[in-house]
């Protein structure tokens, strides 16, 4: 457990994370320093040679993934995502939310795999590291184009994210629907907004997402709910509740993820935790060891994403509840594999 001294005084409104940490890949930057002042967000175009991401995490349902953008401007405090920034020369702290890196060729580089005569068609996860809808989107739209090719190629593709700007898509979206070539996973995690805007300061609120589970259902657009993380007193009493209201609005099943603080986002989380709920600091990081053999960011496979111990095997009870009122009947929807073919070799169809 980290014994660092965390200053009280100072709390920059708008950031999941309120210190820069040390990247572990810089020798020259050793110590934890706090905000004292606000800090911009900058777009910094990068050029990658590839784009998909091979998945051989055997936690995940899904092969490959794509990230449009490194960083997210969401600046979710618990993101276990934050460490892969230092990998970029960027810091896990508010670098990670405030470096925003923009991979423009993406979609370009998407499409020259799906004419790729050794590619066969499988599911594709937007994003699975940073939000692919996260603010940025909205200037640079690169979600879409990828969308667009996806389209053309009438290839499946699956997305999760925290933020309503997926509505701007949702004529794309229903016609990937009609053909079962989409899933959309919208990350909701909780009801207490006064909550979400310290957690997840750079979000679209609640209800918006609410909003917008419906608005996605209500056009035929297979919809679920992934609450992750989590957190044992700060947001797990709200599971009932969340679950209730996002049947109401047409989700098909809901997932979760017990909060899991990997490395970096350890120092992260507790300076958070401290400045917020100070109250509760010790129960709240004492539970999360619990959930996790005794530390806070397990990496064995199958524990990490859902734990340990008793509080794990409370969280696992309530979802049980849950599902069995409100997620009984989870239809079956799997993705159309067969017309990708068709797309890629349009003469396969005079056959």
């Amino acid at each position: 457990m980290s014994t660092m001294k965390i200053p009280l005084e100072v709390y920059v409104k708008g950031r999941g994370a309120q210190v820069k940490v040390p990247n572990r890949f810089d020798s020259t930057f050793k110590e934890v320093h706090t905000l004292n002042e606000s800090v911009s967000t900058k777009y910094i175009p990068v050029y990658p040679k590839t784009i998909l991401n091979k998945v051989p995490s055997p936690d995940l349902p899904f092969d490959y993934s794509l990230n449009p953008y490194q960083g997210c401007e969401h600046g979710c405090v618990y993101c276990y995502a934050r460490p892969t920034h230092q990998f970029w020369g960027y810091g896990a702290g508010v670098d990670f939310e405030s470096r925003i890196l923009i991979k423009k060729n993406a979609p370009h580089l998407l499409r020259q795999v799906f004419k790729s005569k050794s590619w066969k068609a499988n599911p594709i996860m937007l994003s699975g590291n940073t939000d692919c809808y996260q603010p940025a989107d909205k200037k640079f739209k690169i979600t879409r184009k990828i969308l667009e090719v996806c389209w053309a190629f009438r290839h499946p593709v699956s997305i999760i994210t925290k933020n309503s700007l997926i509505i701007r898509d949702l004529d794309i979206l229903e016609k990937l629907a009609k053909h079962r070539l989409v899933k959309v996973i919208l990350s909701i995690t909780g009801i207490d907004e006064k909550n979400r805007q310290i957690m997840e300061p750079r979000t679209s609120t609640y209800q918006s997402r609410l909003n917008t589970l419906h608005a996605l259902s209500k056009v035929g657009v297979p919809t679920y709910v992934m609450m992750g993380p989590v957190i044992p007193s700060i947001n797990d009493h709200e599971i009932f509740t969340l679950g209730k209201e996002v049947h109401r609005r047409g989700a098909l099943d809901l997932y979760y993820i017990p909060v899991r603080l990997n490395d970096e986002v350890e120092l992260i989380f507790k300076d958070w935790l401290k400045k917020n709920y100070a109250d509760r600091y010790d129960r709240v990081i004492n539970q999360i060891e619990s959930t996790h053999g005794g530390t806070v960011g397990n990496k064995k496979f199958g524990a990490r994403m859902r734990g340990e111990g008793k509080w794990a095997a409370v969280f696992k009870r309530q979802f049980e509840i849950v599902k069995s009122k409100c997620f009984s009947n989870v239809p079956d929807i799997p993705f159309n594999l067969e017309l990708y073919d068709q797309y890629k070799n349009p003469q396969m169809s005079l056959f």
